[in-house]
């Protein structure tokens, strides 16, 4: 009778599943994942950057036994993808990020023998900075497919959920020591070209997982709503928001007028509104994307 049970729940899991985002989304961490393994043998593992995690540990220790880097980066994941199961989502977080383990450790050591060993730029901070954007794009691809890296991000995570700590500190102490030992192995311009790695890093990443910044967002206060509304609409065709405001030195009432406009008509938008209210107070700010609404149906 359990066995029924548990295989009509498996069904109905198995009904419930979007085969085409599940797809989509394997298909981004394989990309993902090879585009990793590829960073750390053009740029990384040639000029000897370890900018963090399990990869960095695996570079620093490779130093001294010249074992397969994507091996020990392999082994070195499981018992943390055992501790990440116990604690951040079971199999729901175990099977994306074992994928992506095995995909790019796998690659690291079946593509090493592809590429030179002394890498294609014979410069430190070329394959620096190319490692740090390369690695990024990698990464957010990951991130994109609803994917970890796994290595010290999931220590990172069961730090902070143990802890309390800010996630941003944790990481500092986990990759700011493979950092340091990196520094002491390879020598401390290596270190600091691994800092700027990371940095960069993290920046790429961010821009591959939630892309360019193409959105601004443009808040008016105004004493002429109707006219101001009227202009931006009849020109620019974007909806808008309003609520009544009030300043508090003047306790005078006023407007308070939001929408989402592209950022190449930012400056058409200043002119329309400052032809319809010339007192308006204008505020520009920026936004990386916009969901919902009919913002995207306007334009």
């Amino acid at each position: 009778m359990q066995i029924a049970v548990k295989i009509n729940n498996l069904r109905l899991l198995l009904n419930e599943l979007d085969w085409r985002l599940t797809l989509r989304s394997f298909l981004l961490l394989t990309g993902g994942s090879l585009i990793s393994a590829i960073n750390l043998n053009l740029f990384l593992i040639p000029w000897e950057i370890a900018p963090s995690g399990l990869s960095g540990l695996a570079i620093v220790i490779n130093k001294f036994t010249a074992w397969p880097i994507g091996f020990m980066i392999l082994v070195m994941n499981l018992p943390l993808m055992f501790i990440g199961f116990k604690y951040l989502g079971r199999f729901n977080f175990l099977i994306r990020t074992f994928y992506v383990v095995l995909v790019s450790s796998l690659a690291v050591d079946f593509l090493a023998p592809i590429f030179p060993a002394e890498g294609i730029v014979d410069d430190l901070m070329l394959n620096a900075l190319y490692g740090a954007v390369v690695g990024g794009i990698g990464t957010g691809l990951i991130y994109r497919g609803q994917g970890t890296g796994g290595g010290t991000g999931i220590l990172g995570r069961v730090l902070q959920f143990k802890t309390g700590l800010p996630i941003s500190q944790l990481y500092l102490y986990t990759d700011g020591f493979i950092v340091f030992l990196a520094g002491l192995v390879f020598g401390w311009d290596k270190a600091l070209y691994a800092l700027v790695t990371l940095f960069i890093w993290g920046i790429a990443a961010d821009q591959i997982l939630e892309g360019p910044s193409v959105v601004r967002t443009a808040t008016i206060i105004t004493d002429r709503p109707k006219d101001v509304s009227e202009a931006v609409f009849s020109h620019l065709r974007l909806g808008i928001t309003s609520w009544p405001a009030q300043g508090l030195y003047t306790e005078k009432n006023h407007t308070v007028l939001f929408f989402a406009v592209s950022r190449p008509k930012v400056d058409v938008l200043k002119s329309v509104v400052l032809e319809a209210d010339p007192l308006a107070f204008i505020v520009i700010a920026q936004g990386h994307h916009t969901v919902g609404g009919t913002y995207k149906q306007m334009q």
